[in-house]
C-alpha cells in the first residue's frame, strides 16, 4: 500500500469516528415510562392558590434520558375555582415552543375552547401554573383520519412532535438549553 492510499484510509477512518461521535451526542427523546411519570407528576398539582387532583392514568410525557422531561396530566377540576379554565397540568424541564408559545422550564396549566364553525380547531390557552398568568394561545387542529382519542398524549419528536388532546394536535418544537 502506498503512502497516499494509507493516508486516505486513515482519514476515512477518522472521518467515520468523528461522524459517529457526533451522532452519539444527538439527544434522542423517547416516551417516558409510567414509573418516570409517577415520580415526576404530582398527585395534587399546584395551580394558583389550590392543589388540584390529577388523573394519573392520563399522564403522558417524553424524556431525553438525561433527566429532562416534558410531561402532563389531566386535572380533576370539578369543585375548584379552575373548573372550566384549566384542564391539564404540564411540567417542562427543557425549553419548548408549543404552537408558537415559548415555555421555559417550569410548571404550566392549559385549557381549551373549540374554534370555528366546523369545530376543526381548538384554542389552547397556556398559563403559568402558580400565577395563572396567560402566556399565549396555540391552535390545535383536528387529526386527519381515524385517530385514537387520547385525554393527553405527548408524542416523542422523532414520531410526530405534537401534543394530542382528544382528536386534536398542537405542534411543539424543542428549544435549545
Amino acid at each position: 500500500m502506498d503512502g497516499l492510499t494509507h493516508r486516505v484510509i486513515v482519514l476515512g477512518i477518522l472521518f467515520l469516528v468523528a461522524a459517529t461521535a457526533g451522532l452519539a451526542q444527538k439527544t434522542v427523546w423517547r416516551q417516558a415510562t409510567d414509573a418516570e411519570l409517577a415520580a415526576l407528576l404530582p398527585a395534587r398539582a399546584p395551580v394558583e392558590k389550590e392543589h388540584i387532583e390529577t388523573e394519573m392514568r392520563t399522564a403522558s410525557g417524553i424524556t431525553d434520558g438525561k433527566g429532562h422531561f416534558i410531561a402532563g396530566v389531566v386535572l380533576i377540576t370539578a369543585g375548584y375555582s379552575a373548573d372550566g379554565k384549566y384542564s391539564h397540568y404540564l411540567v417542562v424541564q427543557t425549553p419548548v415552543r408549543v404552537g408558537g408559545v415559548s415555555l421555559a422550564p417550569g410548571e404550566y396549566v392549559f385549557g381549551w375552547q373549540r374554534d370555528g364553525a366546523d369545530g376543526s380547531t381548538l384554542s389552547v390557552h397556556l398559563h403559568e401554573a402558580l400565577t395563572g398568568k396567560l402566556l399565549g394561545v396555540a391552535q390545535a387542529h383536528k387529526i386527519a383520519g381515524n385517530s385514537r382519542v387520547e385525554s393527553l398524549r405527548i408524542w416523542a419528536p422523532g414520531d410526530k412532535p405534537v401534543i394530542q388532546i382528544g382528536r386534536f394536535a398542537v405542534p411543539y418544537e424543542l428549544g435549545d438549553e
